[in-house]
This record gives C-alpha cells, sequence and structure tokens, in this order.
C-alpha cells in the first residue's frame, strides 16, 4: 500500500470490523482503539474516529460497555483536555441505552473526563449534556443525568447553579421511580458541592421529599444519604433535619428502610453528638435489635462493636447489653453467625462487668 493511503488503513479496518457479523472481531475492534487513534493521529481521531463511533453504537451491550470504558480514558488521543469535549457525545448517546451496566460506564467515564475538562469547558459542553440528558424522554436519560450533577455544577455560573438545583429537584420528583432511585443515590455527592445557604434550604427540601417517597427502594437510599448529608451540616443542623428522619425511618413500615437504617445508624453519632445520640439514636438502635424481621435484626447485630465503641460502658451495659442477652436466646442460626462475628470485639468497649 502507498506511504500516502496508509493512514486510511486503520480506519477502513475499523469500519469492516465494526460491521463484522462475528461480535468477537467487533470487540477485539473496541479494544484497539487507542492503537487506531494513535495511527490516525489527533487531528483525523476527532474529525473521523470519534464522529464515526458516535454513529456506530446500535450493538452488543458487550460491545457498548467497552466502548464506554475506552472512551474514558481517550482525552490524549484527541490532542489532551483542550479537545475533551469532543468526547462527550458518543458517551452521552451510550447514556441513554437501556442496559444498565453500559449506562453506568458511560456515566463514569463522562466523570472521569469532566473532571479534567477546563471550567468554561464545563459550561460550554459538560453541562449542556447533563441538561439533555435530564430532560431525556426515557426514562434511562435521566437516571444518567443524576450521576453528573457533581461534576458540572461547582464550574457552572450563578445562574446555571440555580438551574442545576432545579433540575434536580424536578428528577427527585420524577415519575419514574428508577428516575427517583438514581436521584437518592446522588444526592450526597451532589449536597457536597452545593453552597450552605442552599444546602440547608433547597437541598434538605429535595431530601425531606425523597424520605416521604411512597416507594420503599426510594426510602432506603434517601437513608444511605442520611450519613453523607449529616457530615456536611452542622451538628446542630443535623440534629435538626437528619436526626427525626433517621428516628422516623427506624420505625418504618418496610423492613429493608430498617435495614438500612441497622446499618448506616452509627454513623450519624458522630454528627449529631453524644447528648442526642443517648436520647435519640440509642432508642432507635434497640428497635432495632428487637425488630420483628430477622433480617434487620441481623445488621443491627451486626453493627454491635461500632455501635458501643461510640458510647459509654454505662450506656452500653444498660441499654444494649440487656438486648444482646435477649438476641442470644431467640436468634436464628443465621443471626447467631452475625452476632459471633460481631461481638468479639465487645468486651473493650463494655468493660470487664460485662462479662459478669
Amino acid at each position: 500500500m502507498a506511504m500516502v493511503d496508509e493512514p486510511l488503513y486503520p480506519i477502513a479496518v475499523l469500519i469492516d470490523e465494526l460491521k463484522n457479523e462475528d461480535i468477537q472481531l467487533r470487540l477485539n475492534s473496541i479494544r484497539r482503539l487507542s492503537t487506531i487513534a494513535r495511527a490516525l493521529g489527533e487531528e483525523r481521531t476527532r474529525k473521523e474516529l470519534i464522529p464515526f463511533l458516535s454513529e456506530n453504537n446500535d450493538d452488543e451491550d458487550e460491545v457498548l460497555l467497552a466502548m464506554a470504558e475506552e472512551l474514558g480514558v481517550f482525552i490524549p488521543y484527541v490532542g489532551g483536555v483542550e479537545h475533551a469535549h469532543v468526547l462527550l457525545p458518543p458517551l452521552e448517546t451510550l447514556s441513554t441505552v437501556e442496559e444498565t451496566c453500559v449506562r453506568d460506564k458511560a456515566v463514569e467515564s463522562l466523570c472521569r473526563i469532566g473532571a479534567q475538562m477546563k471550567e468554561n469547558d464545563i459550561v460550554d459542553y459538560f453541562i449542556a449534556v447533563v441538561k439533555r440528558l435530564a430532560a431525556g424522554e426515557w426514562f434511562t436519560a435521566r437516571v444518567s443525568s443524576c450521576g453528573l450533577f457533581h461534576i458540572a455544577y461547582p464550574s457552572a455560573t450563578d445562574p446555571l447553579k440555580t438551574e442545576l438545583r432545579t433540575i434536580y429537584g424536578q428528577l427527585c420528583q420524577d415519575d419514574m421511580p428508577m428516575v427517583r432511585r438514581a436521584a437518592a443515590s446522588n444526592l450526597g455527592k451532589f449536597a457536597a458541592t452545593v453552597e450552605q445557604s442552599h444546602l440547608k434550604t433547597e437541598i434538605m427540601s429535595i431530601f425531606d421529599d425523597l424520605t416521604q417517597d411512597d416507594q420503599d427502594s426510594v426510602r432506603l437510599l434517601a437513608v444511605e444519604g442520611c450519613a453523607a448529608l449529616g457530615k456536611l451540616l452542622e451538628p446542630q443542623d443535623c440534629v435538626a433535619h437528619i436526626l427525626p428522619v433517621i428516628v422516623n425511618f427506624s420505625q418504618d413500615k418496610s423492613w429493608r428502610v430498617r435495614y438500612m437504617v441497622a446499618n448506616q445508624l452509627y454513623e450519624l453519632c458522630e454528627a449529631v453528638g453524644p447528648e442526642p445520640t443517648r436520647a435519640d439514636l440509642v432508642p432507635a438502635y434497640v428497635r432495632l435489635l428487637r425488630d420483628n424481621e430477622a433480617e434487620v435484626r441481623i445488621a443491627a447485630a451486626g453493627k454491635v462493636t461500632k455501635f458501643c465503641r461510640i458510647l459509654s460502658p454505662q450506656l452500653a451495659i444498660q441499654h444494649i447489653l440487656p438486648c444482646v442477652k435477649g438476641i442470644v436466646i431467640r436468634f436464628v442460626s443465621a443471626c447467631s453467625l452475625s452476632f459471633g462475628f460481631s461481638h468479639h470485639g465487645n468486651g473493650p468497649c463494655l468493660g470487664e462487668g460485662c462479662y459478669h
């Protein structure tokens, strides 16, 4: 082949292999994208390879997953961070597909690229992607958008920040439970980038709505956000906004929500301080240790050591130890196993008196 034609060869091979009926050939071609990009050079990669990938993303999930992963580390091959925005279109499309693992990988790659982009490019290109996905007709696009706000928000102008907070609030009230779950799951990351003045008002209002969702799958993800939000708030604000929620969740009608509380409760103790812990969280923990559902008791028993470490020995002996004795008597074998692994570290927490 003539020297002048050699740069054409890699893209021609890629086109042929991506259209091949053999999925392994298509997959191998995607995994060689970096090699092909080096052969093409930065300019032709930007002008030919990336547009080609943007237009040819109707393939098996395995191939799309590999494409989403490869594009996440493709900045050096398109000419550096000043050209990183050219990678957004194919990843935006991959963020809307039906397969969850492909969407998740595309969002991960978008976050990786966005974290390296210049602030003006975030404003000009990345935020536009977030807004388009959040307004997407299909729920898959709206789900993916929830994982991008924490990258977009810090670089946004004040008017754009207001718009992004409003959009996130709308996603938390979306008709589709899958979107509300994604919004609840990513709220902690987004909240960490929001200014304190808006955190105490808009973000906490969003959080309150999620905690009252009629879907237990949304509420249990809101429980996960309790600890993250609690660490962002001042102790008095945490007591005012987070503590009542977690106490109510410890009595939620869904055992899955109570199970999540049992796993998260001890993390809140440091955020609220010793007095609210003694007055509110210890009684909530005792209720979980006595819960009707074995799974909840297992989760609570698994945190006995960690919980006792943040209590005084007197409180642990007075409130926790009686529950422990009751658990030993009534535990099924699975509960006993969980408790056995957890309880062996309690001696130093409770003092020598716990053995008598």
